[in-house]
């Protein structure tokens, strides 16, 4: 790895992962990511925000030692998971000087998963400063911007934003800087689905206040750093506002051909209706392009056969991830079939309890679709379609 330098004495030292291919066991990284640190040296004293991942704690302290860094005053902690605070002991062992400075929670946090002695935390509160002589770091808190204890440091003089999770994306890239906006966009998009949408109304409440710092840059802790904010701000804005698309996503699972001829059949009739459909067979399915098609969908179908009594285990993984990231969704429905019974489409339905969705009548059917079938997905259609229009996005 190698330190490059972002302005006058502010510095990437992070590290890049072009091979990890999956994050929490269990979000796809198609691009690998990146755990990005940053040093700035002020006047007087000196400042790392956020550390790396452990796998690459090494590369964070080459690069500090590459700069000359012989001593630094203050480690600043934006969040305490372990992607970027996890070298925190590392860090502290080689400068033990260093005093961690980071909110209350995330103190606490650094006490409970890392084993970070609370004497060493300097505690600050939402808008404290701190200065390092001719630069000046500020805090705001930002609570449910992902975990509770997040915050964001602003560096005053440069007007660079560093917040952490929000408003990055996975991508290893050996680009310091977004180059091309609209690859960024999907990523950026992708990272929300699967990161921050449980969060978007939190988030919401805090874009206005970050507008009003005015940042010339945008330094995230996971891709490439952004120097037009008002790109990734007016794209947030979008994604945790109310407002859905007309569009349908539609996942499933056919194990004997019934769901399938059931989806075949409602795919083609919502495209009739002049309603976008996206299917998503999940025997196969990255579950990022799922989340990413949920971001702004108005209606949810699932598809299931029945698997004793119930949806299919896959189907059932799908709802949970699903009902977790908390769509802005306002319908959904269930189609399938089932041999000899069981209760599928009451399952799904409960397990959807936290998104605030009415459902439209669902499409069970014993055995192969017949013609009533047909009429009954004809049906299905019709509702949707019409539930669209009523909210006004056909």
């Amino acid at each position: 790895m190698v330190a490059r330098e972002i302005t006058k004495d502010v510095f990437w030292v992070g590290a890049l992962d072009f091979d990890r291919r999956l994050f929490d066991e269990l979000i796809p990284l198609p691009e690998g990511t990146s755990y990005n640190s940053y040093l700035i040296r002020g006047s007087e004293k000196t400042a790392l925000i956020d550390t790396v991942d452990p796998k690459k704690e090494e590369e964070l302290i080459v690069n500090l030692i590459k700069l000359g860094i012989e001593q630094i005053d203050y480690i600043i902690i934006n969040h305490a998971e372990q992607d970027h605070a996890g070298s925190l002991p590392m860090v502290l062992e080689m400068y033990p000087r260093a005093k961690v400075v980071t909110n209350e929670k995330c103190r606490d946090l650094l006490v409970a998963l890392l084993q970070i002695p609370a004497e060493s935390v300097m505690v600050i509160k939402d808008g404290e400063t701190l200065s390092l002589g001719n630069k000046t770091l500020q805090f705001h808190l930002t609570p449910w911007t992902h975990w509770p204890e997040t915050q964001v440091t602003f560096l005053v003089e440069d007007r660079i934003l560093f917040p952490c999770d929000l408003f990055g994306f996975h991508q290893a890239t050996s680009e310091l800087y977004i180059t091309n906006e609209a690859e960024a966009y999907r990523s950026a998009k992708r990272y929300f689905a699967e990161i921050m949408m449980p969060f978007r109304n939190s988030i919401r409440g805090y874009i206005p206040k970050v507008r009003d710092l005015n940042p010339a840059m945008i330094a995230p802790s996971h891709g490439p750093i952004n120097k037009n904010p008002k790109f990734m701000l007016d794209a947030y804005e979008d994604w945790v506002s109310d407002t859905v698309k007309n569009v349908v996503v539609l996942p499933y699972v056919s194990m004997h051909g019934s769901t399938q001829i059931l989806v075949d059949h409602l795919v083609g009739a919502l495209i009739q209706r002049g309603v976008e459909v996206k299917p998503f067979n999940l025997s196969h399915t990255d579950i990022g392009e799922l989340a990413y098609a949920l971001v702004d969908a108005a209606t949810v179908v699932v598809g299931t056969p029945t698997v004793l009594f119930g949806p299919h285990p896959q189907v059932v993984s799908a709802t949970y991830l699903a009902n977790a990231l908390k769509p802005k969704m306002r319908f959904a429905s269930v189609i399938g079939s089932y041999g000899w019974g069981g209760k599928a489409a009451e399952t799904i339905v409960k397990m959807l309890d936290h998104v605030k969705v009415e459902v439209i009548e669902p499409v069970v059917i014993k055995g192969l679709p017949d013609e009533a079938a047909v009429v009954a997905i004809n049906r299905l259609a019709d509702d949707i379609a019409k539930k669209h229009k009523e909210i006004g996005i056909v």
